[in-house]
């Protein structure tokens, strides 16, 4: 008996400590529910949305007793309590007061405001921001934000945003946030009532969700953020285009802000600025990046993309075949007559990035577009990690199917990687090399894109695995290859044109490291370039190609 109450005694301690605070979060004014309201700790990722009803339950064990517990939401006072005094609230109402509405009248003539487009643009599909409530609770009901800098006056119009893939059977629920800034960060929310919507597929319109916010009348000027928050789970995922090197912003709940430079989600906003109004002091409209990845290494190249993706190339069926390997369907596409010359795409991309080369070349050559394995529409049913080697091999097999004794190769980037191993593994079937952007081992690339490639590797362990796998394997070897050494390059005989840009994110001292060791090898480094040479300089490139295969 005494053992029971011991035991009784140890069970009513437990409960008490382990505080699940629930209720439910009512307007005061119209004692009616608000519906998925964000309930946190002030900097902490401890939090929960209310349901439609506005009923809650957040686990507040183990914090501080004087931790704020915040209660944010648009059209609403911030409700703010030590968790101490919450959770005398269990089981019970939570009470916000309505923000008194101020009206300024804003007289401008229609004919002084101008069309504008500002943000990420990208449509692509190999970078990408993931939404996907089954593989991690806490970072799917997290915020993401984009920075935008308004020289003039302007009015927000529509809000859209980029969504490459897409999977649910049931409405997503999203929140849409304006901030305003403070020592670079989102701040305080600049909206008056929340702009909350249930996104189905139908409403994505080749693919782009195009949001109209003309009529909650939001204008903004100087710096602030367009914020996205996923407010319920969903069963399914998003995959949001992301442009590679520019900053984003995310946060869980009440925690800090923090920067991504790796990447930063396409949210880009149609607005009416004001052309005659008053400039901030700062220089720039639009789109604000201060990343000093984005101001060296990267450029806008969303025009390109969407160009790539318009042409015919990479779905023309007509020039189109597949090669039935072991475990992969390789897809390629023929243009042209002559000499045989095979261009190899980078990593995550396709045939349809050389949309302003297979034009030009395949008038002298018959060009042969590869979608590498595991990427473009070829196929990998294997489980094993990609090489440069194993992609080597592929371009063998093809080149044996097509009864091609020997082929030149124009390879960019991890395509131009694959051609030196190509070289270094099948020399007596190669003619000559170009290869753009390429690297011999991972250290030639710079530390920082190295950095934000494997801090984007964890980001996607903590993810769905199945759902992730071919994204890890792609991340996996720009980490771990390849490895060609010194010795291996002096091996390399044929005809090499080495090519990058001056701001590429191979070193240059490396890009200068392949070209002196490969004995018969030509460098050339583009002016004001990145590594989007096929996309930023097509017409040099291509002058360069063929001057360079069609030397004796």
């Amino acid at each position: 008996m005494k053992k029971l109450s011991v035991l009784s005694f140890i069970l009513m301690v437990s409960a008490f400590n382990a505080q699940v605070i629930s209720g439910t979060i009512i307007s005061k004014n119209e004692n009616q529910p608000v519906p998925y309201v964000k309930i946190g700790v002030e900097k902490k990722t401890t939090g929960t949305i209310s349901d439609g009803k506005g009923n809650f339950s957040i686990d507040l064990t183990g914090l501080d007793p004087q931790q704020k517990v915040k209660i944010e939401v648009p059209g609403y006072e911030t409700y703010e309590e030590a968790v101490q005094d919450f959770k005398n609230h269990d089981q019970q109402k939570v009470f916000l007061n309505e923000k008194t509405k101020t009206i300024k009248e804003i007289a401008i003539k229609p004919k002084k405001l101008v069309d504008k487009n500002w943000g990420v643009k990208t449509k692509t599909k190999s970078v990408l921001y993931f939404v996907n409530p089954a593989s991690k609770t806490a970072g799917f009901l997290g915020e993401t934000a984009l920075e935008f800098n308004a020289k003039k006056r302007s009015k927000i119009k529509n809000i859209n945003l980029n969504i490459a893939k897409y999977s649910f059977t049931e409405p997503v629920l999203m929140r849409y946030s304006i901030y305003s800034e403070k020592d670079g960060f989102p701040d305080k929310s600049l909206l008056d009532e929340e702009i909350t919507v249930e996104l189905t597929e139908d409403m994505i319109k080749d693919g782009t969700f195009s949001l109209d916010v003309n009529n909650h009348n939001i204008w903004v000027q100087g710096k602030f953020f367009v914020g996205i928050n996923f407010l319920k789970e969903f069963n399914g995922y998003i995959k949001i285009s992301a442009a590679l090197f520019k900053t984003g912003f995310i946060r869980e709940f009440y925690d800090d802000w923090k920067k991504v430079t790796l990447a930063a989600p396409a949210i880009n906003i149609d607005v009416k600025m004001d052309k005659n109004g008053k400039d901030t002091k700062d220089d720039d409209g639009g789109y604000a990046d201060n990343n000093e990845v984005s101001q060296g290494w990267a450029a806008d190249n969303s025009k390109n993309i969407e160009e790539a993706d318009k042409s015919i190339y990479g779905k023309n069926d007509s020039a189109g075949k597949y090669l039935k390997l072991k475990d992969t369907d390789l897809y390629y596409e023929v243009y042209g007559e002559g000499e045989p010359l095979v261009l190899l795409h980078g990593n995550s991309g396709s045939i349809k990035d050389y949309y302003q080369q297979i034009p030009v070349l395949s008038k002298q050559y018959k060009v042969i577009a590869v979608d590498t394995r595991g990427q473009g529409k070829s196929k990998d049913t294997s489980k094993r990690d990609f090489t440069y080697k194993l992609f080597a091999d592929d371009v063998k097999a093809l080149a044996d199917e097509l009864k091609l004794d020997k082929i030149n190769i124009v390879g960019w980037s991890d395509g131009g990687n694959t051609g030196l191993e190509f070289a270094l593994k099948y020399p007596d079937r190669l003619n000559k090399l170009v290869t753009i952007g390429a690297n011999a081992f991972p250290e030639g690339v710079e530390d920082k894109l190295i950095e934000r490639f494997t801090n984007q590797m964890k980001q996607l362990k903590d993810m769905a695995a199945e759902e992730t796998f071919g994204e890890r394997r792609l991340l996996k070897i720009m980490l771990t290859e390849p490895n060609i050494s010194k010795t291996d390059l002096n091996k390399i005989k044929s005809p090499v044109l080495v090519i990058a840009g001056d701001r590429d994110v191979i070193k240059p001292d490396h890009t200068e490291f392949i070209s002196k060791q490969i004995p018969n090898a030509e460098k050339k480094i583009y002016n004001d370039t990145t590594h989007m040479v096929p996309y930023e300089k097509p017409d040099q490139l291509n002058t360069d190609i063929l001057n360079f295969l069609g030397k004796k």
